[in-house]
């Protein structure tokens, strides 16, 4: 079994940039490319895989077809969708559902996340959490836009860690790219976009009413538990453990052997160069490659100097 190699679906956004190719070397198709959805099985933007057996699948479809490649996890749809964000401007503040509202009102899952910062420019912020006490002050505040009253802001770094569950007002601002854990949803209500308008002189659709019935009021910063395990001179730092995602950095300096600790891993290079050996065949991986390894990859070994972002399904 060999692993599942993708290749990247670009989305082009009012906010976008062009780092997915100055920083990751994708060839991308103009300056306004915001996301790439790197492992994908939602009908907006689904990877298809590029090598072995299954070359030209897309991972929807291996997910309907052939759920022994995912340890025949459970459930309709498959649940996470990893993306490389490039904010070259702020993304509007926002919030997401939880599954149940997502599925009543969308028709698709919430949408829980989580961001790894690859890069932050000086003074670059998030939004992330608001201010407000109860659900009548968030609707006054929203209403009365008092954005510097409601939002809380917070300095980033590369290399920063959070957690987005849905229900968090957050907002990722310019000068920021990240790499984001999600659950496979499209579904985001816009609470504020800056007043901004596209090249037709629109603006963008905001869904206030969405927004103060699914945001959770007061807001909950959740206490993150990091740990790390050294392997020699690389180690695994453990972020998160939800119901949704567990995910991972593999810090690779020389060599880094893994067991699987889920149904199937989700696997991103986010910098360095270096290869992904299985059952002794060697993978070139540098910037922006992305894999799964499915359920049948039971051990495998990373070799050079690379940072990873790997995650598994949750409970």
């Amino acid at each position: 079994m060999e692993p599942l190699f993708l290749q990247p679906v670009f989305q082009e956004k009012i906010w976008g940039g062009n780092q997915l190719h100055t920083i990751f070397g994708f060839d991308i198709p103009n300056e306004k490319i915001g996301e790439d959805w790197a492992i994908s099985g939602h009908p907006h933007g689904v990877s298809i895989v590029e090598n072995g057996p299954y070359k030209g699948w897309k991972v929807s479809d291996l997910w309907t077809e052939h759920r022994e490649l995912f340890g025949h996890a459970k459930g309709d749809v498959f649940p996470l969708l990893t993306k490389i964000l490039d904010a070259e401007d702020d993304l509007s503040v926002q919030v997401h559902p939880d599954d149940s509202y997502g599925l009543e009102h969308e028709g698709e899952l919430g949408k829980t996340e989580c961001w790894y910062i690859i890069n932050a420019k000086p003074g670059s912020e998030i939004v992330y959490g608001h201010n407000a006490k109860t659900r009548e002050e968030l609707a006054e505040m929203i209403k009365e836009e008092r954005w510097d009253d409601l939002l809380r802001r917070v300095p980033v770094k590369k290399g920063d860690f959070f957690y987005v569950p849905s229900g968090t007002i957050h907002a990722i601002g310019k000068g920021i790219m990240i790499l984001e854990t999600q659950q496979s949803s499209d579904t985001t209500y816009r609470v504020y976009d800056y007043d901004r308008k596209d090249d037709q002189g629109n603006t963008r659709e905001l869904h206030i009413q969405q927004s103060i019935d699914v945001t959770t009021v007061p807001a909950i910063s959740p206490e993150l538990e990091v740990s790390e395990s050294k392997k020699g001179k690389s180690s695994v730092v453990t972020y998160l453990k939800t119901d949704f995602f567990n995910v991972y950095e593999w810090d690779v300096v020389g060599e880094l052997s893994l067991k699987k600790t889920g149904d199937y891993t989700l696997v991103t290079v986010i910098e360095g160069y270096g290869n992904l050996i299985v059952n002794d065949q060697s993978y070139e991986m540098k910037p922006g490659t992305s894999c799964i390894l499915p359920a049948q990859i039971t051990e495998w070994k990373v070799e050079g100097e690379m940072k990873i972002i790997a995650s598994t399904p949750g409970e």
